[in-house]
């Protein structure tokens, strides 16, 4: 992303940022400046102006053919566009994922369904990069921002016939928040409906890095908050560190400072297991022991709120959602079995517990690996892949379990004193160890099941286990890789505009890091009943700030300079690095300068000298 100079401090900006204040003030009064736009008959007049042109279906490929583009995208995109309406991009996402889920069951239509949900796509592109040329400068990013994060309600300004005719098609309200509820943000819709193009595009990704490094701050809408604190809603606005407090508790919840905090968290929790595995002493509870389940409580009650923050499907998009359930579940178990040991001083309960910690360790290593790289196509190929290989391993289990019960029957009706017999757990070994040509020892036995269907019913199953199925499952995962590296940018731009949108939050409970959330949970959820929302507010701000006041300056210095690097202020300084915040990784390079010429704008003249 090109470096941008401060928004309010160059000359150029002063009548942009006097319009921005002018915009942030109305917005605190806790007016939406959007209710006024008819979100429901954009979205139906798009619907019908989508099915009228598509009949027949098409590919992405042919929908970009310049023919096709003449004739159908670029007359759609001149009807859509209007300056004055930032919902357009809504609605034709919420478009497009209707169309996605019609699909699924109107099969006379599928393929075309398909094809007018790729053309919604193709259009929410369009006109965004539309608004993006139209609009340059500060204001050009502000106005997307609002178009890409700003909240629409699908029934919004609807006649009231349809609203009280489908009192349950809306959203309920979980939480109140000052007239923001059932909203919902172009950039969630293009995420749950999985518009990798859209979310690629440069105009888009202009946004999400914008919001990423915070430079573009809001008020996030969740589904459900913990520790809910919406006595004010902060407008979608261009960020000014020289001009905000020294202690923001705000900049905990900017998705890139999020991401380095979480690794740190990360890293210490897998430093308390693994102190814990390493000093164990028998079935005693350590002190090692005893600071890794506080932490590791708080750690992941954070987990869970990011979790039901945006909702289930949006949390598992990311990368690394699996291995976090996966911790979940087993540091449930250990911990039940751990207290109930302890309670009852059973040892033989507490050794299983340990047990049962041990094997964590498979997911915690590789869960650090995707915090640090989670751009690698390595591990967005290896969710998808996972996530093809459990859904075919649980329909094969299923298939399978026929053979299963076949053989367990064939056992019981030969004569009920042969002690030699079989068990169930014997039969489901030898079938594991046949469907991962491991071992044939199944084969040998197979007789003693029946003489000529024992033979024959083993034969079969492994045929169809270990040739047919793992033959299925090379080829099915071997073309989900081959379709994750063949769009290679579309998925890293839609995991990065994933951890984009959730890592901006709007429950208390993220300003305290663990375990001191829990503290929080007990401290503060009782006083949201007791308190006003104002003073509940101010209680909530003072706490997190003075929890978190030597991180908050730390970033206070660092994005007072870093932030908005001002290409006029430093053409001058481009060889006089001398501060910390301008040091960078490529003076270790001989290579250097070549990036390092591209790092600043260079004067006006010297586009003039060299015309």
């Amino acid at each position: 992303m090109d470096h941008y100079s401060d928004p309010v401090s160059d000359d150029e900006t002063v009548s942009e940022s006097n319009s921005l204040q002018r915009t942030a003030s109305v917005e605190q009064l806790g007016t939406d400046p959007h209710t006024h736009l008819p979100v429901y008959r954009s979205i139906h007049r798009i619907r019908r102006l989508i099915m009228s042109n598509i009949d027949d279906p098409y590919t992405s490929e042919q929908l970009s053919d310049p023919q096709m583009n003449m004739l159908i995208v670029r007359p759609l995109v001149d009807q859509l566009y209007n300056p004055d309406d930032v919902s357009v991009v809504f609605c034709l996402l919420v478009n497009r994922t209707q169309f996605l889920r019609e699909q699924h069951y109107q099969v006379h239509l599928q393929t075309v369904s398909i094809t007018r949900a790729i053309l919604c796509e193709i259009l929410a592109s369009r006109v965004l990069r539309r608004f993006d040329e139209d609009n340059p400068g500060y204001m050009g990013l502000l106005l997307l921002a609002n178009i890409l994060v700003a909240g629409f309600e699908p029934f919004q300004n609807a006649p009231d016939a349809i609203i009280n005719a489908q009192p349950t098609a809306r959203q309920w309200p979980i939480q109140k928040r000052g007239g923001y509820e059932r909203k919902i943000t172009a950039l969630e819709v293009a995420i749950i409906s999985e518009s990798k193009t859209f979310l690629s595009s440069s105009a888009c990704q202009k946004v999400v890095d914008a919001v990423y490094r915070g430079q573009v701050i809001y008020t996030p809408l969740s589904f459900v908050d913990i520790i809910p604190d919406h006595y004010k809603h902060r407008p979608i606005s261009l960020y000014n560190p020289r001009k905000a407090p020294i202690l923001n508790h705000h900049r905990l919840i900017v998705p890139r400072l999020r991401n380095i905090i979480e690794i740190a968290q990360f890293a210490v929790l897998l430093l308390l297991y693994g102190l814990t595995m390493i000093k164990r002493d028998g079935v005693t509870i350590t002190v090692y022991e005893v600071v890794f389940c506080t932490y590791a409580s708080g750690w992941l009650l954070e987990e869970f709120a990011a979790m039901i923050e945006h909702g289930w499907y949006v949390h598992t998009q990311n990368v690394w959602s699996f291995l976090d359930i996966a911790f979940f579940i087993i540091f449930a178990l250990y911990f039940t079995l751990r207290a109930y040991a302890e309670f009852m001083r059973l040892e033989d309960v507490a050794a299983t517990s340990l047990q049962i910690l041990c094997i964590a360790a498979p997911f915690l290593l590789p869960r650090l690996a995707c915090n640090l790289m989670p751009d690698n196509m390595l591990f967005i190929s290896l969710r998808a892949m996972m996530r093809d290989f459990s859904v075919l391993t649980l329909l094969a289990t299923w298939c399978f379990a026929g053979f299963f019960l076949s053989m367990t029957w064939l056992i019981n009706t030969r004569a009920e004193s042969d002690v030699k017999s079989p068990g169930s757990a014997t039969i489901s070994k030898w079938m594991l160890w046949i469907w991962f040509g491991l071992d044939g020892t199944g084969f040998e036995r197979s007789v003693d099941f029946h003489i000529l269907l024992g033979p024959a019913l083993m034969i079969a199953f492994a045929f169809l286990g270990n040739t047919l199925f793992l033959t299925i499952l090379v080829s099915m995962l071997t073309n989900t890789f081959a379709k994750i590296v063949e769009n290679a940018a579309a998925e890293v731009h839609f995991r990065r505009a994933v951890l984009t949108f959730e890592g901006v939050k709007s429950d208390a409970i993220f300003a305290y890091r663990p375990p001191l959330n829990i503290l929080a949970l007990v401290v503060l959820l009782p006083l949201k009943f007791i308190l006003s929302p104002r003073w509940f507010h101010k209680v909530n701000v003072a706490a997190a700030r003075a929890c978190n006041a030597p991180l908050l300056l730390a970033i206070s210095l660092y994005e007072r300079h870093q932030l908005w690097r001002s290409p006029k202020k430093n053409a001058n300084k481009a060889y006089k690095r001398s501060s910390l915040f301008q040091w960078t990784f490529s003076g270790f390079s001989p290579h250097g300068d070549i990036q390092a010429v591209f790092d600043v704008d260079p004067p006006k003249n010297v586009f003039d000298d060299s015309l």
